[in-house]
């Protein structure tokens, strides 16, 4: 069986970007200085931090750097995982959640905020940030923002807000699936681009074919990505299946 979402296959996804003439960059550097034909590697640690410090290992190893967006969670947060992915010379960011977190309320969203961003600069000199969606919650965290500025807090960019998308493509492993976005509840974002890849091969192929623009931003979460099959097994078929069609249903009756 050729399983996809695994640390292989996502070897394979990088050689071939990396054979097809892109560069990669972290979030913060493509911020501070672009380059013409890349991929702007992002990592959202939402659960199942050793996952996160093994692909930390492989692109340190091909001599890659990204971003690593960790959650103030037990479920993302590992101490000794964050300085190993650091002194492999990744970015580092804050993955928030602070307005689903407190229900709405912008004033304890802010203050949380504040403190959880001091939190992961202890770690890491944090200048950017993205939301992590929390899809059954009825808040959006991005609204924050709608009333405070992240800019005033030494930070220069969160994706969603500051890309335009019509210029860079999005792709996100949602759902494990790469048109998995059609179904999200909020890892999406408006586009002109649209594209049939539904696997990591399929993606390997436009790759290869140059079918893509040069300009990509890459959102792996690690946790869906593993070589164990029993680990494997336990992510898609008893984690990831259940909650992808709830997340559908979920943007099925709010579209209504």
């Amino acid at each position: 069986m050729n399983r996809d979402f695994t640390v292989k296959k996502y070897s394979e996804l990088l050689d071939a970007f990396s054979g097809a003439g892109y560069e990669f960059q972290a979030v913060e550097d493509y911020v501070r200085k672009p380059y013409n034909k890349v991929v702007i590697l992002r990592h959202d640690v939402d659960s199942w931090p050793q996952n996160a410090l093994q692909m930390a290992e492989l692109e340190n190893k091909l001599g890659i750097k990204s971003t690593y967006y960790f959650r103030k969670s037990w479920l993302s947060f590992q101490e000794n995982i964050v300085q190993k992915i650091v002194s492999y010379g990744h970015e580092i960011g804050y993955h928030y959640e602070d307005l689903s977190a407190t229900k709405g309320n912008y004033e304890k969203a802010i203050i949380r905020f504040q403190e959880n961003l001091s939190f992961f600069k202890k770690y890491y000199p944090v200048t950017t940030i993205a939301m992590h969606g929390r899809p059954l919650s009825k808040w959006d965290s991005k609204e924050l923002w709608n009333k405070y500025n992240y800019h005033n807090y030494g930070l220069i960019a969160e994706p969603y807000l500051d890309f335009d998308f019509n210029d860079i493509l999005y792709l996100t492993d949602t759902g494990n699936r790469w048109d998995g976005e059609k179904f999200s509840i909020r890892d999406c974002v408006k586009s002109k681009y649209s594209y049939e890849i539904h696997n990591t091969d399929e993606l390997i192929k436009h790759i290869k074919e140059g079918l893509l623009p040069e300009k990509i931003m890459l959102n792996v979460h690690p946790a869906r990505w593993n070589d164990n099959y029993y680990k494997w097994w336990i992510r898609y078929y008893i984690l990831t299946i259940p909650k992808y069609q709830v997340k559908k249903w979920v943007k099925q009756l709010r579209v209504k």
